[in-house]
């Protein structure tokens, strides 16, 4: 890689580190070093919150699912402005006055400290993961550049963004979240200009769109009521909105933001500034990808692109390999021409040819795809790994084909946005570790500063865990769908438990093995019914908690409480 570009790397790492621990004010005591003094704006926690999802995940991830699979992800984000109004009215600012650390403080004064600590343990063991796959994403993007293993990107990302986290505290993390989200946005908008630039002279943006339109890949809406459909209209309004409560509601890396704002009311505007703002972001971020693919239809792309599997599967299997990539090259480049075909012959207004044309570039693209996937398949029996690479596609473009200057803006994007997004998880699984666990159950009564010593460790262990999830996460498949995975398999539950806090008749032991219960559903389904899309066991998950939990609270004659309603000074007594 280019000098210019490493040196556009390493003077915004540096700076983002600098201004961030020299904002680190009032880190010496727990409140501000969880929580800030509660003393943030509500456009720094809104860019905050929305830096923490516009991480290095949807930069590689997002981005190569658009390559691959086109727009209709952008249906996962449709119960997102329900959500957020559904939580702005209801459960956040009724946390935020309840003065906690977390969210699951709360549940130990509604039900009994074994929910609170059942709950907080799953947030932790889902989280963990997650911060896992975050890390993996900016990994994919140096084991491409230097030839690593997956395992030394990792430890070059996590260790420093440890060592960050644990100096910095949450005011750090977000301020450098705010500059993160400019550098992402003017970056994403820099490589939309560049690859337009990069389409043959006689094919204009209008052409490309029709062009990668007859692929399907800008279908947005699928009707179809599917069980088994992860990307469809009905699983993203109703599976996504329990989600997206469940995530922005009760994932203490979410709520630990909102509880940073100087005021209820800024708390409701950063929510609902994901509201507004978060879908067209993830339109851009596939149309991007949409784009890269229609690149590619008039640039040669690599037969594989992971240049790890490439080199082994060379040196295995080579005459397979050369004969391979030999066809690779020939309907390469018989789609070449039939792509050009289509734009012209929609450019000279004859919807006849037009859909001959566009006809046959279906042809040459179903059969490249076929071509693609022997070489795939080839990959899986050398390597005895996953075959897809599709975290690979947008590293290698960005690699191989954007200017100097603008490689490295994308790659300090990606790093920074890693950093970030992995500072935000691990600050609030050192929050939920000391206050649930250690200042709950072990050692209620000592100095803060013996707690914000504790915190520092359980950010070093956390960071460990992540790091080790990382190593594996990458051979999955599409790491924005890893994530989500991940976090669907407890988001469900979690907020079931959250829906029962709001029925007054709820009682402790209803919770409790309703939440058990919510658990062993998602994994019943999970296991026996594993067709059904992972977005529809947030909801799963959710009704069995709440019909478990209140049928047992009934019979065991359930009590008054406290409901969700009330005061936050109820709640607190």
């Amino acid at each position: 890689m280019h000098w210019l570009n490493w040196l556009i790397v390493a003077v915004y790492i540096t700076y983002i580190v600098w201004d961030g621990l020299r904002r680190a004010k009032g880190t010496d005591e727990l409140e501000g070093y969880f929580l800030a003094r509660r003393s943030l704006p509500w456009w720094v926690v809104g860019l905050s919150v929305m830096a923490t999802q516009l991480s290095a995940i949807t930069l590689v991830g997002t981005t190569g699912q658009g390559a691959s699979d086109g727009m209709r992800f952008i249906q996962f984000y449709f119960g997102l402005p329900i959500a957020m109004l559904i939580l702005s009215v209801t459960l956040v600012p009724f946390l935020y006055r309840a003065k906690v650390y977390t969210a699951y403080e709360y549940l130990e004064r509604r039900f009994n400290p074994g929910t609170r600590a059942f709950t907080a343990f799953l947030f932790l063991l889902s989280r963990g993961m997650s911060a896992g796959v975050i890390i993996s994403a900016p990994a994919v993007i140096l084991a491409s550049i230097f030839g690593w293993s997956v395992s030394a990107s990792v430890a070059l990302i996590g260790v420093p963004t440890v060592l960050y986290t644990m100096i910095g505290g949450v005011q750090a993390v977000a301020w450098a979240d705010v500059k993160q989200m400019v550098l992402i946005v003017a970056g994403l908008f820099a490589i939309v200009v560049a690859i337009v630039l990069g389409f043959p002279n006689d094919v204009g943006l209008g052409d490309a769109l029709a062009v990668a339109g007859s692929t399907g890949r800008l279908r947005t809406f699928d009707f179809r009521f599917d069980l088994t459909e992860t990307y469809t209209f009905w699983s993203g309004l109703i599976g996504g909105t329990f989600l997206m409560m469940s995530y922005f509601g009760t994932d203490q890396s979410q709520v630990q933001r909102h509880l940073t704002a100087d005021s209820v009311d800024a708390a409701r505007s950063s929510l609902l500034m994901s509201a507004y703002w978060k879908i067209p972001l993830q339109a851009l971020v596939l149309m991007i990808g949409v784009l890269v693919f229609v690149y590619y239809l008039f640039t040669p792309p690599p037969l594989l692109f992971n240049p790890a599997h490439a080199g082994q599967v060379q040196q295995a299997e080579p005459a397979t390999y050369a004969t391979l990539e030999s066809r690779y090259t020939d309907v390469h480049e018989q789609r070449r021409a039939a792509a050009s075909a289509a734009a012209a012959a929609r450019d000279g207004g004859d919807p006849a040819a037009a859909r001959a044309a566009l006809g046959r570039f279906r042809a040459t693209n179903i059969e490249l795809e076929a071509v693609r996937m022997e070489a795939l398949a080839l990959a899986e029996g050398v390597t005895g790994e996953a075959p897809r690479d599709v975290n690979y596609i947008i590293p290698t473009f960005v690699l191989q084909e954007l200017p100097i200057g603008l490689t490295g803006i994308f790659i300090a994007a990606v790093l920074a946005a890693a950093m970030s997004s992995i500072a935000a998880e691990l600050n609030a699984l050192s929050t939920a570790t000391v206050i649930d666990f250690y200042k709950r159950w072990i050692r209620r009564d000592a100095p803060e500063s013996h707690f914000l010593r504790v915190s520092k460790i359980a950010t070093g262990f956390w960071g460990l865990f992540a790091c080790a999830i990382a190593t594996y996460a990458v051979a999955i498949g599409s790491l924005i769908e890893v994530v989500n995975r991940f976090g669907s398999f407890f988001y469900g539950s979690i907020l079931g438990v959250f829906l029962l806090a709001m029925i007054r008749s709820a009682n402790g032991i209803g919770a409790f093995i309703g939440l058990i219960a919510g658990m062993a559903t998602v994994a019943a389904v999970s296991i026996f019914a594993p067709d059904i899309s992972f977005l529809w066991h947030n909801v799963i998950g959710a009704v069995a908690v709440v019909v478990v939990g209140t049928l047992l609270s009934a019979a065991t004659g359930g009590r008054p409480g406290v409901a969700a309603g009330a005061t936050a000074e109820s709640a607190a007594g």
